[in-house]
């Protein structure tokens, strides 16, 4: 296909020149749906494909029916509507969800070309961040350094690495470039085929299928997809009233979660507010199964219901002072303390949760002052008074303190962290290791070393965020500073999110509970389960004007490497797995740490 005569956007959003995002969407229609099928799996046929590139585009406006979608922000260029292409491209699993695009009676696939094949062959290796990385380069003409840049705010969880296999695949012999792309990758324009036609041969209206071939372009497109006007009235049947849950079904399981909430609230007698609620999140991303009601009420003078997939949460709001308005929000796999709470609303006066049924005592904690006791939060009928307070510069605010029922766990108090989304991020703590034990598990952050440790690292996490459901402190060795200068504490944080991905962070906790210093942080699964060793360094200066070189390195470290301007250093670890070497030089230093079963590790960079 031809395309050059369309504008060729860059990295940088244009400032709203077009003024909706819905212009936006139309005006690159064709490309953002070339993009949308380069990058999605190629384990799919071409019919699959190209209905949910449409899908994906379609469903990328940040204002779906009215609604304004707290799914995918209010930015209207096209910049940012390609990072929600790509986030829906990438994150989605499920294309055959109810909604649009919808076709019957026929099969739809790209035109043939010979000069597919091989590019075919070539991107089926890649896996699909990868492939949006090579889309970026080839169709809208960045760079690599602006393609990582892209894939980042899409949430690609290696943007440089996927951005760097894109353009090795782009500099290859034959690859295309946008003006150039072959026709089989042009998902707007379509040849058509009929399906099974034995089995629905006695339908003869549908004769006229067999021999059929249209070509669809992007001004057309909607004819294939679109279940609804533009005027955000729904044109198909009410939607199914939502499943309720008995008042006592989490008694009697045993899995806890958002599955096991009853459905309550003032308004569970309103099936039109409910049915509202439920057609909006069909039309903005259809629920993967029957919903499940879990609230609906009124709240500081707005309506709300509250509803759950079983993977994702979905919060309806009507207010007078404002559009209607639809959160949505990642919620698989909740737990006794990932499905305790979740958002109704929020104002001036802070957030008001909604608690679960298990809940027996709820209270809030101020992250910096530890020795402070909790202050009692009410909950009347599941509801909390509002808590003021939110996260602010990186760091964590106010949280919940929570005490599960005697029916759940005896003494079971956990903290939560409103970080912006609808469910709170759980706060937890790894202890320091013990060299006669095993390696801990995290802990709940509500012992007096746990609440002293986060009131110093709370600003050094990695991230905060929506996306993120916990946060782990992992206080992964203590050091004694020369001079008898006091105890420094090493520790790494780490933020995992809700669809596996994650981040870390070192840092050097100070004596006396003074604020952390975060070293380094990175992508990735470094200090989780699954990358249990770590190693660090950092330059500190004694009382005296001492210049030190600080390295501390965790349990299953047996042997330190170290190189500075003025000495190289190799040796066991030590019981302490700790180093202090005075006057380094000012020049760079390596540190490497080896396991006792001879993994190598650098510091996280």
């Amino acid at each position: 296909m031809d395309l050059k005569t369309l504008p060729r956007p860059g990295v940088a959003a244009p400032g709203g020149q077009l003024g909706s995002a819905e212009a936006v969407l139309v005006r690159h229609y064709r490309r953002l749906v070339c993009l949308a099928y380069l990058t999605l799996p190629a384990d799919r046929g071409r019919h699959a494909r190209v209905v949910a590139a449409h899908a994906v585009v379609q469903r990328a406006l940040p204002v779906v029916g009215g609604l304004a979608s707290g799914l995918a922000g209010g930015a209207d260029g096209y910049p940012a509507a390609r990072v929600r292409v790509l986030r829906g491209a990438l994150r989605r699993r499920r294309w055959t969800a109810a909604g649009f695009p919808r076709v019957w009676g026929v099969r739809l696939f790209t035109p043939p070309d010979d000069a597919d094949a091989e590019l075919d062959a070539r991107l089926a290796e890649l896996p699909p961040p990868a492939r949006a990385g090579f889309a970026l380069q080839a169709l809208d003409g960045l760079d690599r350094a602006e393609a990582a840049e892209v894939l980042a705010w899409a949430g690609v969880e290696a943007p440089a690495e996927s951005a760097r296999a894109g353009a090795e695949l782009l500099r290859s012999p034959g690859s295309p470039r946008w003006s150039e792309l072959p026709p089989g990758y042009d998902a707007c324009t379509v040849h058509l085929q009929p399906g099974d036609l034995l089995r629905r041969r006695r339908l003869a209206a549908l004769a006229w299928a067999l021999a059929v071939t249209v070509t669809v372009t992007a001004a057309v497109a909607p004819i294939l997809v679109s279940p609804h006007s533009g005027t955000g009235r729904s044109e198909s049947t009410p939607s199914a009233a939502p499943e309720r849950r008995a008042d006592d079904l989490w008694r009697h399981t045993a899995k806890l979660g958002l599955a096991v909430w009853p459905a309550r609230g003032g308004l569970l007698d309103d099936t039109a507010l409910i049915s509202r609620a439920t057609t909006a999140w069909q039309r903005a991303a259809p629920p993967t199964a029957a919903p499940q009601l879990l609230y609906a009420g009124r709240l500081d003078g707005a309506a709300v219901v509250l509803l759950t997939d079983g993977r994702s949460l979905a919060r309806y709001t009507e207010d007078p002072a404002a559009a209607p308005a639809l959160a949505l929000s990642p919620a698989g796999d909740s737990d006794v303390t990932a499905g305790a709470a979740v958002v109704l609303h929020r104002n001036d006066r802070g957030a008001r949760y909604l608690l679960a049924p298990w809940i027996a005592a709820a209270a809030t904690r101020r992250l910096d002052r530890p020795d402070e006791a909790e202050r009692p939060l009410p909950f009347p009928d599941g509801v909390t008074d509002p808590m003021p307070g939110t996260t602010a510069q990186g760091c964590p605010g106010p949280v919940l303190q929570l005490r599960s029922d005697r029916a759940v766990a005896e003494q079971h108090a956990f903290l939560l962290a409103d970080l912006g989304g609808l469910t709170p991020a759980h706060l937890t703590y790894t202890p320091p290791p013990d060299a006669a034990a095993q390696a801990r598990p995290p802990q709940e952050a509500v012992s007096s070393q746990a609440l002293h440790r986060w009131a110093s690292g709370a600003c050094a996490v990695p991230e905060v965020g929506p996306e993120v459901r916990q946060l782990n402190l992992w206080e992964f060795a203590d050091q004694k500073l020369p001079q008898n200068a006091g105890e420094l504490a090493w520790a790494c944080l780490r933020a995992d999110h809700w669809d596996g991905s994650g981040s870390a962070a070192a840092a050097v906790l100070p004596p006396n509970g003074g604020r952390a210093e975060r070293l380094a942080h990175a992508d990735g699964r470094a200090c989780s389960r699954y990358e249990q060793d770590t190693v660090a360094q950092y330059r500190w200066r004694a009382p005296n004007g001492t210049p030190y070189l600080l390295v501390a390195a965790s349990r299953r470290v047996s042997r330190l490497v170290v190189t500075t301007p003025s000495r190289r250093l190799d040796q066991p670890a030590g019981p302490t797995r700790t180093l202090a070497l005075d006057n380094p030089g000012s020049g760079p230093s390596t540190v490497e740490a080896v396991t006792a079963s001879g993994t190598r590790l650098r510091p996280i960079d």
